[in-house]
């Protein structure tokens, strides 16, 4: 984005900012595409089928989130919706459904979570959308698991234990491994286990709900290595 930049509005945006944020023709909107922070532009155009804004300034730099990825298993739908909206509002750089042994859901509407990820950034102020993956089982996805990027491994099994991470790797490429409603496997633990990247952890002594569970993983890890600190 650049200063006096225009923007082109689909169907869909000008539903949203003339028929229900009820925006006329000069009226002020903040724009971010991830990449150029957020900026002030004006409406110069309007209709029901589009629209388009002009850049004026810019009111706030670039935000990127660390890097770091939430891998969870979809759960009932509500409680998916939560993961992703407080996952792209606590600084989830990506976003990635797994299905394991245990996952209830076989399949995920890609699109509306995609849609509440960046409904999430909008109202929190944000300038980062994380993308929302398709769903992948999970042994795929730890077979073509990038190399040097640490996992944290949320094992139910270890509740009551302590929590640690290891302070000099704050600064590395991390994810976050949430399991389902039923827990992980013993073979899923087992390959976990045999990741040298892996680090299982304890989230208190109380064994959490899924949904409570990616809150309180992303709020640990946040604070400890992330950039709350």
């Amino acid at each position: 984005m650049a200063q006096g930049q225009t923007v082109p509005l689909d169907r869909a945006q000008a539903h949203y900012l003339f028929g229900v944020m009820r925006l006329g023709q000069g009226d002020a909107v903040l724009l971010f595409n991830g990449q150029d922070g957020e900026w002030r532009s004006e409406v110069v155009e309007k209709s029901k089928r589009g629209g388009v804004l002009s850049c004026v300034e810019q009111t706030a730099p670039q935000r990127d989130p660390p890097d770091l990825w939430l891998l969870f298993a979809p759960i009932k739908k509500a409680r998916t919706d939560f993961i992703v909206e407080k996952a792209a509002e606590m600084g989830a750089a990506r976003i990635l459904p797994v299905q394991t042994d245990f996952t209830n859901s076989e399949r995920i509407r890609q699109d509306r979570l995609q849609a509440h990820a960046i409904e999430a950034a909008e109202q929190c102020g944000g300038t980062f959308v994380p993308e929302v993956a398709s769903l992948e089982r999970l042994d795929k996805v730890l077979n073509d698991w990038p190399e040097g990027r640490h996992l944290m491994f949320c094992d139910e099994t270890l509740a009551g234990g302590s929590f640690a991470l290891p302070e000099a790797m704050s600064k590395q490429s991390w994810a976050i491994l949430i399991g389902p409603e039923g827990g992980f496997s013993e073979a899923e633990r087992h390959r976990l286990a045999g990741q040298a990247v892996a680090h299982p952890v304890a989230l208190g002594p109380r064994i959490l709900r899924a949904d409570t569970a990616a809150v309180a993983a992303m709020t640990i890890w946040q604070a400890q290595l992330g950039d709350w600190r």
